[in-house]
């Protein structure tokens, strides 16, 4: 079985990128959304507060977005915590040095960065990538790292669909799957410890389904 990498990724994960270039360029065609609202970085808001808790314990100052989409999730906002307290954007609100961007479908933050950062997040990114890929992608994430890893995967398909109409959540596991990775990448990486959020679907009192997110704390290799 041929062992993929960065310097060697699938052929999938090649179509795919060019397919997630395409719809940052052009907008999620099928479902009518403008290039502008694609993948501009809305999934990260509702996890703010798990990672400024992270933040706050571990005293971390430089944060790498993997898979940030355009990153409009930095811009200005008024958030305000359960005591009142208000922040102008999320920076503030973690109180961090730098945030860095990274996202290789979007050419304004597709240089991959040559230096670590304390603490990496990544939200709805891997369940976009193809199966055979996730062991580098995984890797990169954790070895970037010195301190922590917050990852959020979805384990249901996407509402958006790829440009040759297939649906945009390539990889769909449980939560059980994805842990035994994550848990056996950490093991290689003393001092990093991980926290994943899955958005797992859940029948509701109407009969019908809700998306529900469960906060896993990891192993750490201390």
């Amino acid at each position: 079985m041929t062992e993929f990498s960065r310097d060697n990724p699938s052929p999938r994960y090649q179509e795919l990128l060019g397919y997630y270039r395409e719809m940052h360029e052009h907008g999620a065609v099928a479902q009518n959304i403008p290039a502008a609202e694609t993948f501009d970085g809305r999934s990260l808001p509702k996890h703010a507060s798990n990672i400024q808790s992270i933040i706050n314990i571990l005293g971390s100052k430089t944060i790498l977005d993997y898979g940030s989409g355009k990153g409009r999730q930095y811009s200005a906002m008024t958030i305000e915590t359960p005591e009142g307290q208000k922040y102008p954007d999320i920076q503030s609100f973690w109180d961090v040095d730098s945030i860095t961007c990274y996202d290789p479908g979007h050419e304004p933050f597709s240089k991959l960065p040559d230096e670590k950062f304390e603490g990496v997040v990544s939200t709805d990114v891997l369940e976009h990538c193809p199966k055979e890929d996730i062991p580098w992608l995984i890797d990169e994430i954790f070895d970037f790292a010195t301190e922590f890893a917050y990852i959020n995967v979805a384990c249901y398909p996407a509402s958006k669909t790829l440009p040759n109409g297939e649906n945009a959540h390539c990889t769909l596991e449980q939560p059980e799957w994805w842990v035994g990775v994550f848990d056996r990448k950490v093991r290689t990486c003393p001092g990093v410890r991980y926290y994943a959020a899955f958005d797992v679907p859940r029948p509701n009192n109407t009969g019908g389904q809700e998306i529900v997110t469960t906060l896993h704390r990891g192993k750490w290799n201390s």
